[in-house]
């Protein structure tokens, strides 16, 4: 059998940033990608703390220690330039397996979203 689980979650980081004439997706600082175990494309799912939507999208790269989080396309209706929310990766594993793994987990500091 098999299960999902969260494989990644960057915890309550501030919304930079809401862009409806773009594409689609998420923009993600690539240091908090990187800390998150987060790839280019991996699918998403955004809880946000300030009004509760949870929704789901794609992550795109952002400018490494920029701090950016920028919600594009129809999720910038989702969301506010400083809202606070929460960002998770979900990944498929053998059940047993699934019992010892230990996700990637981040918190920034909600100020800046910074690392430190």
């Amino acid at each position: 059998m098999q299960v999902q689980v969260v494989k990644s979650k960057i915890h309550r980081v501030k919304v930079t940033g809401a862009d409806l004439n773009y594409i689609g997706s998420i923009t993600i600082d690539e240091s908090l990608m990187d800390a998150s175990n987060l790839i280019e494309g991996e699918k998403v799912a955004i809880v946000n703390i300030n009004n509760g939507e949870r929704f789901e999208t794609y992550v795109i790269k952002g400018n490494r220690n920029s701090g950016e989080i920028t919600l594009n396309g129809p999720a910038a209706r989702k969301v506010q330039k400083g809202d606070i929310i929460i960002i998770i990766a979900y990944g498929i594993m053998d059940f047993e397996i699934a019992k010892t793994f230990k996700p990637s987990l981040v918190f920034p500091n909600e100020a800046d979203n910074s690392l430190t």
